[in-house]
């Protein structure tokens, strides 16, 4: 009876510390995920692709946008039945005068939402769920003042410059225990009673040097031939700014908008192709993409910080030029001018007109101004000088084919110089009044 009474109680025990497991763990779990009624279990990685098609044009997960933000909507509304019909047909349930519903609407100024009745129950769940994952943290690398990260290239200059400050030191060294051996030698032949003579005495060779005249004529017409090459050398030099690179206001990487988002070069400087000069895009243009991009990927942030740079904060240096409002979603009509460094300017007696050369001739961009794609912070890639631009025009095939304009003149051109197509250099392209007015 006692063995029974027991193992009764040792099965208690069993169950009350099962119970127990169960209701600590539930009470974890319930921590961890927000509460909700309805329907709200998705697939958070299906629910990214299904944001990123139909919400994210105008709603971001963490920042206002055209709409709210909508991290974490599920637990702040409780009710995923009432979200679904509000996806589904946000209008509709405003007309019906559902309470939140207009609530809603009236905090977002009033704006429009897009129905979406070909989302399906399971779509809506999933975006849902990627609303409701954490926000992720960004871990920032450590940044030297020079734009490198530490232990980087940037170290090999300096390192470069030790090596270089040690070589002079040992040759100063090795001229000095020169001087000092021959110096002590001379006294250790005075000592032993080894006289030179005077006769056999060498000559000081500064004063050989200045006894042979053929010598010092040579010598200076040497100097003065070296002298005037170097001085035309700087000379030309004046005025050559290639590989200039200045820090501008903001930064914009053409790396990530011409390189890594393949935007046509035309998109921005539209000018190009029906003008004289490239011009600079306005502000207007540069809306265009970032009224709604507001932040950067956390991969391309990562990039940035390899060059110093923090993309998100020259966003902010846009908006502040513009005056925009992220919380209102308006202009407030507070604008600051942003005073651009330019890079490439000819001098005023040269003519280059970038129609005639974008439209007519179809040279690309990258003959000119390098690969841009490539480029970090723009610098000029070309020396601009009047040879080089004579050696493109006499390398420079003219694009004369289905061109009516052309005919005539290819033709005649073509039999005076017996060649099947023209260079630029044929067709007028060296005559002085081309370039210069």
């Amino acid at each position: 009876m006692e063995q029974v009474y027991h193992r009764t109680l040792s099965y208690k025990l069993s169950f009350l510390w099962l119970a127990l497991l169960l209701a600590v763990s539930t009470s974890l779990f319930a921590q961890d995920t927000p509460a909700a009624t309805g329907p709200c279990a998705g697939d958070p990685v299906a629910g990214e692709a299904l944001f990123k098609a139909n919400c994210a044009a105008c709603h971001k997960l963490d920042k206002k946008m055209t709409g709210p933000a909508l991290r974490g909507v599920v637990a702040k509304y409780n009710d995923c039945d009432w979200l679904h019909n509000w996806i589904s047909n946000s209008q509709g349930m405003v007309k019906s005068g559902d309470a939140r519903a207009v609530k809603v609407f009236e905090e977002n100024n009033q704006a429009v939402m897009t129905a979406f009745p070909a989302l399906t129950a399971t779509d809506i769940d999933n975006i849902l769920a990627y609303t409701s994952q954490p926000k992720p943290e960004i871990i920032k690398d450590e940044v030297t003042s020079g734009g490198t990260t530490r232990g980087g290239e940037g170290d090999s200059g300096v390192t470069n410059n030790i090596i270089l400050a040690a070589l002079v030191l040992v040759f100063f060294l090795l001229v000095v225990m020169l001087f000092l051996v021959n110096k002590t030698l001379g006294r250790i032949a005075e000592a032993n009673g080894v006289l030179v003579e005077e006769s056999e005495k060498r000559t000081p060779i500064w004063k050989a040097f200045i006894q042979n005249q053929f010598l010092v004529l040579v010598t200076a017409i040497f100097l003065l031939l070296s002298a005037g090459y170097f001085a035309y050398g700087w000379m030309m030099q004046v005025g050559v700014d290639q590989g200039y690179a200045p820090v501008q206001p903001i930064h914009y990487s053409h790396r990530i908008h011409a390189g890594d988002n393949q935007i046509d070069c035309n998109y921005c400087h539209s000018s190009a192709r029906r003008s004289k000069t490239s011009g600079i895009p306005s502000m207007n243009v540069c809306m265009n993409c970032h009224k709604s991009i507001s932040e950067v990927a956390e991969a391309t942030q990562k990039e940035g910080q390899e060059y110093g740079v923090d993309y998100n904060a020259e966003i902010k240096k846009l908006y502040a030029a513009v005056g925009w409002d992220e919380a209102t979603q308006t202009y407030t009509g507070e604008t600051k001018p942003i005073q651009w460094i330019r890079i490439h300017n000819l001098p005023d007696f040269a003519y280059f007109n970038h129609s005639q050369h974008v439209t007519v001739a179809g040279v690309e961009c990258q003959k000119c101004h390098g690969p841009v794609e490539t480029y970090e912070v723009m610098e000029q890639f070309a020396p601009l000088t009047m040879g080089w631009c004579i050696n493109c025009h006499r390398e420079t095939n003219v694009k004369v084919e289905d061109n009516g304009y052309y005919e005539k003149i290819h033709e005649a051109l073509s039999k005076k110089y017996g060649v099947e197509k023209l260079t630029a250099a044929q067709m007028g392209g060296l005559e002085c009044g081309k370039c210069h007015y």
